[in-house]
């Protein structure tokens, strides 16, 4: 490992726009959405990559990486407090209330409800504009995987479609 090009440096500022909307995907939240992008480009910078990395999806895995490390966090955080017998209180924070307030469109809403693994794929591939070798590449799994995972996404958002307007 070592720092970044100036290419990469260039390739990283270039994708940070659809960066942050896979971490909007990934958190379903904008405020959480933009402390996954700040450690992920953080990440980046202080761990460096490869010479022969491609940095965009290079940064997607980190930022992968960076939300598993906190979804596993949050739990264990949670456990502790249910330990200790002091439950979380039932009050939502302000950053709760406004992130509720600002939601994204009816789009995200959906693909919030659809399964971790078809929403990344989707939102690669439908949002971000990535090819199906692209996602497959970012998200580390064979090409037929994110076929199968982005036709079961689009499958489920049209029953659900479909179920609203009956």
């Amino acid at each position: 490992m070592r720092g970044l090009s100036d290419s990469q440096k260039e390739v990283l500022l270039a994708g940070l726009g659809g960066l942050r909307t896979f971490c909007l995907s990934l958190t379903g939240n904008p405020a959480d959405a933009d402390d996954l992008l700040q450690v992920t480009v953080e990440r980046v910078l202080q761990k460096g990559m490869p010479a022969d990395a491609h940095a965009a999806k290079w940064a997607y895995r980190v930022c992968k990486n960076a939300w598993v490390d906190e979804v596993r966090s949050r739990g264990v955080r949670q456990r502790h407090l249910e330990q200790v017998g002091n439950p979380a209180p039932d009050a939502p924070s302000a950053e709760v209330v406004a992130g509720d307030e600002r939601k994204m469109t009816a789009v995200f809403r959906e693909l919030a409800r659809l399964p971790v693994e078809q929403r990344l794929a989707l939102t690669l591939v439908a949002i971000d504009g990535k090819t199906y070798s692209e996602a497959a590449d970012i998200l580390n799994v064979p090409i037929g995987t994110i076929m199968s995972r982005i036709a079961r996404a689009r499958k489920q958002l049209i029953e659900r479609d479909a179920d609203q307007k009956s």
